[in-house]
């Protein structure tokens, strides 16, 4: 399974691909879609969501997932944020994927075993955990650590799912 993951900001929006062989993880891609702040707020999301269909297209993912928007103490500050989650969500969603949505804390806690982990640790758990990959910046680490979060998830879930068949 191909996943990707997606770290929704205004400014920059990280976005990682890996692949999840069962509990096997491998690095295929990763980068940052930054948009001008002296743009528009309608012409930032344009592009938000133009180049998130081009990364789409290009690395086909067979899922994504996407990591929840958290409140912050400047109001303007997290509409903006919401409305580029929901541009990430669109873009996903338009592209057929199934989405797995993340909290921040369980993101944190699943790549570095504490849900107050700080970005820097999620980039250092990223050299362990995708070795050789080259991180295209912090928001690009925190998208892969989505990712690779969904993969655990997914993986999970289907070991459940075959332990209830087999009890039947």
């Amino acid at each position: 399974m191909i996943i990707l993951g997606l770290d929704p900001g205004l400014g920059t929006t990280g976005w990682g691909v890996i692949r999840a062989d069962g509990n096997r993880l491998s690095h295929i891609a990763n980068g940052q879609i930054k948009t001008d702040p002296s743009m528009a707020l309608p012409r930032r999301l344009t592009a938000l969501y133009n180049a998130l269909i081009d990364v789409i297209r290009t690395e086909r993912p067979d899922g994504a997932a996407v990591e929840e928007v958290l409140g912050n103490t400047n109001a303007q500050s997290t509409l903006k944020l919401g409305q580029a989650r929901g541009v990430v969500l669109l873009a996903a969603a338009g592209a057929g994927l199934h989405i797995g949505e993340y909290h921040p804390s369980t993101v944190k806690k699943g790549v570095v075993g504490t849900g107050g982990a700080d970005k820097k640790q999620i980039q250092a758990m990223m050299a362990v955990l995708l070795p050789g990959a080259k991180l295209a910046g912090p928001d690009a680490a925190d998208a892969l650590a989505v990712a690779i979060t969904h993969a655990h998830h997914v993986a999970s879930a289907a070991a459940l799912s075959r332990r209830s068949e087999a009890r039947v």
